[in-house]
């Protein structure tokens, strides 16, 4: 079975600053990984460089998804072909209905895979039906995307984008961050409810609480621009109760 993304030596430069200096990273569907790292280290930087943002410069490496090099696909493909990015802190679109806004997405996927467009009435009973899972009221659903929301509506709504447009591999960018007990609690069910065997979860985060409610397969720790460490989720709590000093220690005993 070839990997769902495999990253091989890749290395990335921001403003000529080189942040990723060799990732090496491979997930296959049906698996969960979580990749914590200190700010500054490239955590951010790595999943920006998948969805494909223009700011990031590869100067080394590869990225292959589903078997296709993914240098290759625009950032508007590699969205239509499955990838989807959960940002750290979702913006607001005035004027624009979260109803149009879905459904011109799912159409313009469902275009590209030369599949029927989705009809109003289908549209609104995908929608109520995806609605459920994150607990989205009709209240938030009507208005324009995350205009007016509070930090843990805009973190339930990124999650209900991902209901709607049920990629293939989902990067949730510290999709935890400012959220309260309860919120993180609807946003991580709603994650482990559209986890399955046909998809991947990419979660990038500072906190092990996270990983209380979304049990990851793969702990992956994100150090100097390389993954210094991979275990499973032992690894988090053991980074939580020891910190950064513990892997710094590690990589030098290594070396």
């Amino acid at each position: 079975m070839s990997a769902l993304l495999e990253i091989r030596d890749l290395h990335v430069s921001i403003n000529d600053k080189e942040i990723l200096k060799g990732v090496n990273l491979t997930i296959n569907k049906g698996e969960i990984h979580a990749l914590m790292g200190p700010n500054g280290n490239g955590k951010s930087t790595l999943a920006a460089t998948i969805a494909g943002k223009e700011a990031y410069k590869v100067t080394q490496g590869e990225i292959y998804y589903k078997g296709k090099n993914l240098f290759d696909l625009s950032i508007e493909d590699r969205a239509r072909e499955g990838i989807f990015l959960g940002f750290q802190y979702p913006i607001e679109i005035q004027g624009v209905s979260m109803v149009n806004f879905m459904r011109s997405a799912i159409n313009e996927i469902r275009k590209y895979h030369k599949q029927p467009l989705m009809s109003s009435a289908e549209f609104l009973a995908f929608m109520e039906e995806k609605k459920k899972i994150v607990e989205m009221t009709t209240k938030l659903s009507n208005r324009s995307v995350n205009e007016g929301f509070s930090g843990g509506e805009k973190k339930r709504n990124e999650i209900f984008q991902m209901a709607m447009l049920e990629p293939e591999l989902a990067i949730l960018d510290e999709t935890d961050s400012g959220l309260d007990i309860d919120a993180l609690r609807i946003v991580a069910s709603g994650v482990n409810k559209l986890h399955s065997a046909d998809n991947a979860i990419f979660l990038i985060t500072h906190y092990q609480r996270l990983l209380d409610y979304i049990v990851p397969d793969f702990v992956h720790i994100l150090y100097e621009g390389k993954i210094a460490m991979t275990g499973d989720k032992y690894l988090a709590i053991k980074l939580e109760e020891n910190g950064y000093d513990w892997v710094k220690n590690e990589i030098e005993h290594k070396n």
